[in-house]
């Protein structure tokens, strides 16, 4: 690679992290993983974690996947996008009103390649897949499946707004894969960060379906990851819920925050 990048890889088949939670931190970013309660059944971890942190704060590329039936495809996108990195590397260093644009088409353009295409029939399993990456003061996500990434603000929160994406279920990258459909099916989109501290929490299905489910309440979830200025005790604290809930599932949760020096938009007839 060009420049000196944070780089971190993970997939749950190498280490699992039953009846376990570890937090990663880098920064500003938190890595958490939870393998799932062997008392409730669980065995496996199928969750993969690829992310890659310019070291100036520049900007952030984050990729979670959720598999099941095996890890197998969560281990071929994180291979497949870690032979592609120097490229993404050189398109986040194009102004914020390129990169993007550029970054989608790069992706979609592996995506759909033959040569993925057929290492993808050839898996054992499919993945939710869900990347986002935060250049400057926007962040640009692109999901295929249920994992969710949350744009946490008092702005927005006092709107009722928490989400960017939808959970969008019967889509997957690997044997069964949207990409190999006649038409592909996913969303994108990209959001202004507001004025002052952003966290942004992405996540797989592990951290809201489980016992009471109160993280599926995204007001909740709020609550959950603004609630300590300490950000990594916010993410082992969420997951000691799902230990504590007797989930079932792997849980997965990256977590950062950005402090916006800029002026978010507001609406003309309000003061600024």
């Amino acid at each position: 690679m060009e420049h000196e990048v944070f780089k971190f890889s993970w997939v749950g088949s190498d280490d699992m992290y039953l009846d376990d939670l570890s937090t990663v931190t880098y920064k500003s970013m938190v890595i958490g993983r939870y393998g799932g309660s062997t008392t409730a059944g669980a065995d496996k971890n199928e969750d993969g974690v690829y992310v890659l942190n310019e070291p100036d704060g520049s900007w952030e590329f984050v990729m979670l996947l959720d598999a099941h039936k095996t890890a197998e495809s969560a281990d071929l996108l994180i291979n497949t996008i870690d032979s592609e990195a120097g490229g993404m590397i050189k398109l986040l260093s194009l102004p914020v009103n390129k990169a993007f644009a550029a970054l989608e088409e790069f992706l979609l353009s592996i995506f759909k390649s033959e040569a993925f295409l057929k290492k993808c029939r050839q898996v054992n399993g499919e993945t939710a897949c869900l990347i986002c990456c935060r250049k400057e003061n926007f962040l640009w996500w692109l999901s295929v499946g249920d994992n969710s990434v949350y744009l946490l603000h008092p702005d927005l929160a006092a709107r009722g707004q928490y989400v960017l994406n939808q959970r969008n279920f019967y889509e997957w990258v690997g044997r069964v894969n949207t990409f190999d459909q006649p038409v592909p099916c996913y969303s994108s989109g990209i959001r202004e960060l507001r004025s002052g501290l952003n966290r942004i929490v992405m996540t797989t299905d592990g951290l809201l379906e489980n016992g009471a489910r109160l993280l599926e309440d995204p007001n909740k979830l709020y609550l959950a990851f603004t609630a300590e200025a300490d950000l990594e005790k916010c993410v082992k604290d969420s997951l000691l819920q799902v230990h504590q809930e007797q989930g079932r599932d792997s849980a997965t949760v990256i977590a950062w925050s950005y402090n916006n020096y800029r002026t978010a938009v507001m609406p003309s007839d309000e003061p600024r």
